[in-house]
C-alpha cells in the first residue's frame, strides 16, 4: 500500500488569523493607553482647585452612614436637603464655572473612615449638582 502525500495542515491559516488578531489587539491597547494618559493628565486638578478657601467646621467628618444617605439624594434637590444629612462642611473651596453663566459652590467633607479622602459636594444656585472624591 502506498501512503498518500500529506495535505497541508488547516492549522496554518488559523495560526495566521490568530497572530494577526493579536497584533491588532496589541496596537489598539497601546493607542488606548496613550489616549488614557492624556485624558488622565487633563483630569488632574491643580493644587489650588483642591485647596480650601474658607474653613467652616474643622472637626467635621462624614460617616459611612451619612455618605450612604447622601448618595440617595437625587441631583437638583435643594441644598437644604443635603445639609440635613451632612450638616456644616469642613471647608468651602474656590467656586467654579461648570456651565456657562452658572457659578458653582464646592464644600469639602473628610471621610471619618478615611481622613485622607474628602467628599466634595457641588452646588449650583442652591441646588445639589453632584459630588466627587479628592484623594491625597
Amino acid at each position: 500500500m502506498v501512503s498518500q502525500p500529506s495535505r497541508p495542515s488547516q492549522a496554518s491559516p488559523m495560526k495566521s488569523l490568530v497572530a494577526g488578531g493579536v497584533i491588532i489587539a496589541a496596537t489598539l491597547v497601546l493607542v488606548d493607553v496613550q489616549n488614557m494618559r492624556s485624558w488622565l493628565s487633563r483630569s488632574q486638578t491643580s493644587v489650588n482647585e483642591k485647596a480650601c478657601e474658607e474653613f467652616v467646621q474643622t472637626e467635621a467628618t462624614l460617616s459611612r452612614q451619612q455618605l450612604a444617605e447622601l448618595l440617595t439624594i437625587p441631583e437638583r434637590d435643594s441644598k437644604e436637603r443635603v445639609r440635613q444629612v451632612v450638616a456644616e462642611p469642613y471647608c468651602r473651596m474656590a467656586g467654579l464655572s461648570v456651565r456657562a453663566g452658572v457659578k458653582a459652590e464646592r464644600e469639602a467633607y473628610p471621610l471619618e473612615f478615611d481622613p485622607k479622602t474628602q467628599l466634595v459636594i457641588l452646588y449650583e444656585d442652591n441646588e445639589y449638582a453632584g459630588y466627587r472624591f479628592n484623594f491625597e
